[in-house]
């Protein structure tokens, strides 16, 4: 169950920023005992690759802060994101024994499945949501909601390894958020087209008026 918990957590994290899940799972697997990678995924925790995960990373930050470029930027994301939440999905070994389950271990085209298909699905509602956010606020709102989402990533990767019972009730909020964030976003630019209805309906039935 823990292991499902931490793969769910971590894909989740991979959908909102690909490169944040990858870093907090190859620095704490370097650095602590906390997360002890399958010998598949030794690589992770490879001083080389997490600096090259750490200037994609710093790219990452730069890139989905700037108007239309964020866009672009989501685009190239769509293979990205989904291979990051595969590879942190499948690289959960340190929860499968906690819970000592060997499942994972065994089926580990599960793993990147899930993992894949769960960042794809964050990724999407993502890039749904972007333009839209854009749009409403002149570019405004681009580097607020990035912040926010690489905050996110950073605290749902955190909890999914050290708090992965707390990963339901944190995946949950998250839907709710987004979903209530693009219902804004929607209701605020239909809202000059539904005022402006009527008054153009006056300004026809006036002008008939007069023409008889």
């Amino acid at each position: 169950m823990l292991a499902a918990l931490t793969g769910l957590g971590l894909s989740t994290a991979a959908g909102l920023n690909a490169y944040i899940p990858l870093l907090v799972v190859g620095l704490l697997a370097n650095l602590t005992d906390h997360v002890r990678l399958p010998e598949e995924f030794a690589w992770l925790s490879n001083g080389w690759v997490l600096a090259i995960i750490g200037v994609l990373f710093l790219a990452e930050v730069v890139l989905d802060k700037v108007p239309v470029v964020d866009s672009v930027n989501d685009m190239v994301q769509t293979v990205v994101r989904p291979a990051s939440g595969g590879v942190v999905f499948s690289a959960t070994e340190a929860a499968a024994r906690l819970d000592g389950s060997d499942w994972m271990g065994a089926n580990p085209w599960a793993g990147w499945v899930l993992g894949i298909g769960i960042a794809l699905a964050v990724h999407v509602m993502k890039s749904a949501a972007r333009p839209a956010v854009n749009a409403s606020t002149a570019g405004v709102g681009a580097p607020v909601v990035s912040t926010v989402e690489d905050a996110g990533s950073l605290g749902i990767s955190l909890i999914a390894v050290f708090l992965p019972v707390l990963v339901l009730a944190v995946v949950a909020a998250l839907a709710l958020l987004s979903w209530r964030v693009v219902r804004a976003v929607r209701r605020r630019r239909r809202a000059p087209g539904r005022a402006g209805y009527p008054r153009n309906i006056r300004t026809l039935s006036q002008g008939g008026d007069s023409d008889r």
